[in-house]
């Protein structure tokens, strides 16, 4: 496997940036300041401790792959990097087959601790009111929500799901559970973030089969799909459906992101962009992606900053490949980071 040609570049201001690849087969770091760039979460193989993170600078003329190795005397991170979360100088790194939680100085990768009690099959997170809410989804097991404090990472307690607990997001100071995996579930479950009690009953989907949550400007969106349309849906604060919109004739649309006003999703390999005020969806996709299969296809999938950010798996047996694409769909750049790229974040 190629990996980086010899870099060494001197930014101002103690932004030193430096890799350096003297062979084939490995690529030697040396310790920087990942400010100002992009974090790449490489999911790695399930059953291998091949889990890390890559870093592009903003400008996207450099890069560095195994941030967590580099910083940490070569330590393996662990198994399938699902999700990370930013808070204050922590970023919280949720290693769904390592049970477990490894937090480390987001601008160094130092790590600063790890979270392991009432750790079983983590999914998901979310930060709300000084607290981090952690979905765990046991197959044919527990569900359950547990939550910790930011500021010393001790454990405050667990709320017990009877249903499935996946995507964890933050809007107007209330916590929103996804009750849907893989295409299949059609609700969301408030936790009041002041009592960390389950706050009413369920917020129902009215059409379709939940997909993907995400929070935006205070409120929560979903991106639903039924039988031949979809549908994105937008729900306030405190659980109310405000807004729906049908996607005509667009089957199993996923991977919901916004940027800049605008909407952005996927069906199969196909990437779209509507305004948010738009009543009608899109014919023409604005990026056909890499084909990679039912399981694979568009594995990553971040719109960040005015940029579209694809991931391309290999599926799984090679190194992930990052596109960068323009929010018109004008291909800029792309990148080889690590195992199972399924996430970008802006540092």
């Amino acid at each position: 496997m190629k990996f980086n040609r010899l870099l060494q570049l001197f930014f101002a201001f103690a932004l030193i940036f430096s890799v350096s690849c003297i062979s084939d087969y490995e690529e030697i770091p040396v310790a920087i300041n990942y400010q100002n760039g992009y974090l790449i979460t490489n999911e790695g193989n399930f059953g291998t401790p091949n889990a890390d993170v890559s870093f592009i600078t903003k400008d996207l003329s450099l890069m560095q792959n195994d941030l967590y190795k580099a910083n940490n005397g070569s330590e393996n991170l662990g198994e399938v990097l699902q999700t990370m979360v930013i808070d204050g100088d922590k970023a919280f790194l949720l290693l769904n087959n390592s049970n477990k939680i490894q937090v480390v100085n987001r601008y160094t990768f130092k790590k600063a601790g790890t979270i392991s009690t009432e750790i079983n099959q983590p999914r998901y997170m979310a930060i709300a009111n000084n607290m981090l809410y952690v979905s765990n989804d046991q197959y044919m097991g527990a569900k359950y929500v547990s939550i910790y404090k930011v500021s010393d990472l001790s454990f405050v307690k667990k709320i017990p799901f009877t249903n499935t607990a996946e995507r964890v997001v933050a809007a107007g100071g209330n916590i929103f559970v996804q009750n849907a995996t893989y295409g299949f579930g059609t609700t969301l479950t408030k936790i009041n973030t002041t009592t960390n009690e389950i706050d009413g009953t369920p917020v129902s989907i009215p059409n379709g089969n939940i997909n993907k949550t995400i929070a935006y400007n205070n409120n929560v969106y979903v991106i639903a799909t039924g039988t031949t349309d979809s549908y994105i849906y937008e729900i306030s604060p405190a659980g109310t459906i405000t807004k729906n919109i049908t996607l005509s004739n667009v089957a199993n649309a996923t991977n919901l992101q916004i940027d800049g006003g605008k909407f952005f999703y996927s069906s199969a390999n196909k990437i779209y962009s509507m305004d948010m005020n738009a009543t009608a969806a899109p014919t023409a996709p604005i990026i056909t992606a890499v084909d990679g299969g039912q399981y694979f296809t568009l594995y990553g999938f971040n719109v960040l900053e005015g940029r579209i950010f694809t991931s391309d798996v290999k599926g799984f047996t090679q190194a992930s490949e990052i596109s960068v694409y323009t929010t018109s769909g004008t291909f800029i750049k792309k990148f080889t980071v690590g195992m199972g790229a399924n996430g970008v974040y802006s540092n």
